[in-house]
């Protein structure tokens, strides 16, 4: 495991788009259906946009119809790191990067049960597309 990168406030706000920095630093979260949450067969790896660790992979994204990008795990056990979330009057269970503690999302456990019964519902502003990878 790498060390956690650190950035202050600016330079996260230089590097990230208004939106990016919205829902990454400050766990936000997009519209539903507003990004990019088509499921394709081509093979790649979603990475994060903060420090571009890989994170999904492609292969294990499935539509679940809730408007986001949904995965059944994450790349590895290393990848993202899970914390509780009692925000909005509800216990969730938050989905941050585990090298720069960029808030991605939530993980639920209504996912398919014939993988691992989980679905990582995250932010499509939050990842980077890789393809070929």
């Amino acid at each position: 495991m790498r060390n956690k990168i650190a950035k202050s406030e600016a330079e996260w706000r230089e590097q990230l788009t208004e939106e990016q920095y919205r829902v990454t630093r400050e766990q936000g979260t997009e519209p539903p259906f507003s990004g990019d949450y088509r499921v394709s067969d081509e093979h790649g790896i979603y990475h994060c946009v903060c420090c571009q660790a890989p994170l999904f992979e492609n292969e294990h994204k499935f539509d679940a119809g809730c408007g986001w990008p949904s995965f059944d795990r994450p790349l590895g056990k290393h990848s993202v790191e899970e914390r509780p979330d009692s925000s909005h009057g509800m216990l969730r269970t938050e989905v941050v990067c585990a090298h720069c503690d960029a808030h991605l999302g939530h993980v639920f456990p209504d996912g398919p049960p014939e993988t691992t019964g989980l679905r990582y519902c995250i932010n499509s502003v939050a990842i980077d597309f890789h393809g070929g990878e």
